[in-house]
């Protein structure tokens, strides 16, 4: 099949980073340069901008099914060109960001090109930063200027011949990029996947502006309130100033505080310490809150439409392939426990502080809010549903340990089952030896993936009160209870490893439901249901320890800069069971689709549906969604959910 290569130059007075429809959302939007390639001819840029016409062979190719259309974040291209040609089908379309992740790469075409260690002549130009800054978003007026707020090509000619070899330049890359690759490329239901995801994207979800409106001002008060107060306390200009406040501290307590973060502030409200010091701690916490910027992103992300858009980007996270939140972030939002969140909604909604205030308190109230400010559309409701433990059920699928499996097909809870296989004692939920269902909780949140002391005390165990020897009981008690997965993580580093070196595995390693290869210089790890993870450039390396290890290429999560990472069983383990869980989550996705569902958010391992009052039903849903695969027959899925007006967790 043929394919065309296609990259886009534009101009918006919007912002971006609220994303395209936001972007494309106002009569200022103009597509300025149409770069285009069919399969090896040499690439056209089109100066739309100055006049040119897109040629009629180009125009006839975006509606034809014989010919592929393809783009780096292509997403980005069909909302634009839908400004232009709104019947445009994205049915025939393929993104070859979605391709690169696929194959372990980052999300950026620069970084891939460089990842990718491309000929200089396939690489991203560098010059085009400074370039999109000119001629792509509005500029300050100025005498120098003009007093124009915004340059055109006539402006400066020179500079806008080199935004055309620009544009050119990037369907270079990205046709290098897609040649590289494609041999790997997503299969048919990935690509079904992926327009799901646009469809998603394309549908937005409702926001209530007021409550939006509302939040924003009574922070806004609330925040000058605390300051006034912080300010009366210590006598500071600035009391947000940690420099200034770690003066004022040292005064106060004798000692200078290490650090005023999150954590430092917390431990030093545990301690014994004045009384103006404890509120102006408080008040900092209260500062301190984030959950102010949801607001504000929503604020900023609503389209003419009253909706908001472009909040998931597909294969996000590219070792397990799940979703990444954009613009709201709606996979960190703040939860939900207020027993009257309708009476304190309800007040915010009339903009009456005073009373929140006195009921309530603003600043936790307001984050507690964040999700309810995502409503149904009139006449409908959100059906809400989510997986139970998925990933507690998918790892004890993946390694065999029955007696999990067996509690999870009866309906038990997990926690106590854990902890009465860790103590050998009945454990039940408020009730014969309860108190430890805590120990197994924590137990099941840290140690699933080889996790030890170090990860339970990341789960807040330490915080509980527990000693490090009780920390280190809990560690060989839950691992002596599943032999099963902890023989899972030894195999699957033994399976990795022996596929590196081009070794046979030990015949008595199990095979599991998993299968490593290597393709060249990459690693493959071949899921249960067809998917496939890649692990660029493995070698066998020396970790800190002095023992062997599994080393590869990838993105670092803190620094974000591409280097070489380490990996071992436990991490394998959970990649593995994350990326068969997204999966269930896909097909469940699918299939409520093609049932009629209108899914409008996925958070996590839930499922966010707008459905007509009288229409469908949280039975229905948690039906679809239970539903075994071909490919995870054996795994027993559960769900749970409930109907609501407005988002919250129940």
């Amino acid at each position: 099949m043929a394919v065309l290569s296609i990259d886009l130059e534009t101009y918006s007075d919007r912002d971006i980073r609220y994303g395209v429809h936001k972007y494309v959302d106002t009569p200022a939007f103009r597509v300025l340069l149409f770069a285009y390639a069919f399969d090896d001819e040499p690439v056209t840029v089109v100066d739309i901008a100055q006049g040119e016409d897109l040629p009629e062979r180009v125009r006839e190719a975006l509606y034809d099914p014989n010919i592929t259309k393809t783009a780096f974040n292509a997403n980005f291209e069909i909302i634009c060109l839908k400004k232009y040609f709104p019947d445009l089908p994205m049915e025939q379309w393929e993104c070859d960001s979605v391709l690169a992740l696929y194959n372990s790469y980052p999300p950026a075409l620069a970084t891939v090109a460089k990842a990718m260690r491309l000929a200089e002549d396939k690489q991203k130009d560098t010059r085009g930063k400074a370039l999109i800054q000119y001629f792509c978003v509005p500029c300050k007026p100025t005498a120098a200027n003009g007093y124009r707020t915004r340059n055109l090509p006539e402006h400066a000619p020179e500079r806008w011949e080199i935004f055309k070899e620009y544009n050119r330049q990037d369907v270079e890359a990205e046709r290098a990029i897609r040649k590289a690759l494609i041999h790997n490329k997503p299969s048919r239901e990935e690509h079904a996947l992926w327009l799901l995801d646009h469809k998603i994207n394309d549908r937005g979800i409702a926001v209530s502006r007021k409550l939006v409106e509302n939040a924003i001002a009574i922070n806004e008060r609330e925040t000058e309130m605390l300051m006034t107060e912080a300010q009366t306390i210590t006598g500071l200009p600035n009391p947000n100033s940690v420099i200034q406040l770690k003066e004022w501290l040292e005064k106060k307590l004798g000692t200078l505080p290490p650090s005023l973060d999150k954590e430092a502030v917390t431990a030093l409200l545990a301690e014994d310490i004045p009384a103006d010091v404890r509120r102006l701690l408080m008040i900092r916490k209260d500062l301190g809150k984030t959950s102010i910027k949801k607001y504000q992103a929503m604020e900023g992300s609503i389209c003419t439409d009253g909706r908001i858009h472009d909040i998931f980007q597909f294969y996000g996270a590219s070792r397990t392939g799940r979703w990444a939140g954009r613009n709201v972030q709606l996979h960190n939002l703040p939860r939900n426990s207020m027993s009257d969140l309708d009476a304190a909604r309800q007040l915010v909604l009339d903009g009456d502080m005073d009373s929140l205030s006195m009921l309530y308190g603003v600043p936790d109230t307001l984050s507690q809010l964040v999700r309810t400010a995502l409503v149904s559309e009139k006449g409908s409701r959100f059906i809400v549903a989510d997986f139970s433990a998925i990933e507690a059920r998918v790892l004890a699928w993946l390694a065999g340990e029955k007696w999990r499996l067996d509690v999870f097909k009866a309906g038990g809870d997990i926690y106590c089952a854990s902890a009465s296989a860790m103590f050998g004692v009945p454990v039940e939920k408020h009730g014969v030896n309860g108190e430890l269902r805590q120990k197994g909780k924590q137990a099941e949140l840290a140690c699933g993936y080889g996790g030890a002391v170090g990860a339970l005390k990341a789960m807040g165990a330490d915080k509980m009160g527990l000693s490090e020897s009780e920390l280190k009981d809990i560690v060989q008690k839950w691992r002596k209870a599943n032999p099963h997965i902890v023989n899972f993580w030894y195999r699957l580093e033994e399976l990795a490893v022996c596929c590196i070196l081009g070794k046979e595995p030990p015949t008595k390693a199990p095979r599991y439901l998993v299968k490593f290869y290597m393709d060249g210089k990459d690693m493959r790890m071949l899921l249960p249901g067809g998917r496939i993870l890649t692990y660029l450039r493995p070698s066998i390396g020396t970790n800190r320890f002095g023992s062997d290890s599994i080393e590869y290429e990838g993105l670092e999560q803190e620094s974000k800069k591409w280097g070489r990472l380490e990996t071992y069983g436990g991490k394998l383990a959970e990649n593995l069971t994350q990326a068969v869980a997204r999966d269930c989550l896909a097909y469940a996705m699918l299939n409520l689709d093609k049932a009629g569902y209108k899914i409008v958010m996925h958070v996590h391992d839930e499922v966010i549906i707008e459905a007509p009052v009288g229409c469908g039903s949280l039975e229905d849903v948690i039906a679809i969604m239970t539903q075994n695969a071909p490919w995870n027959e054996g795994l027993p899925l559960a769900a749970d959910g409930f109907e609501t007006d407005y988002y919250k967790k129940d």
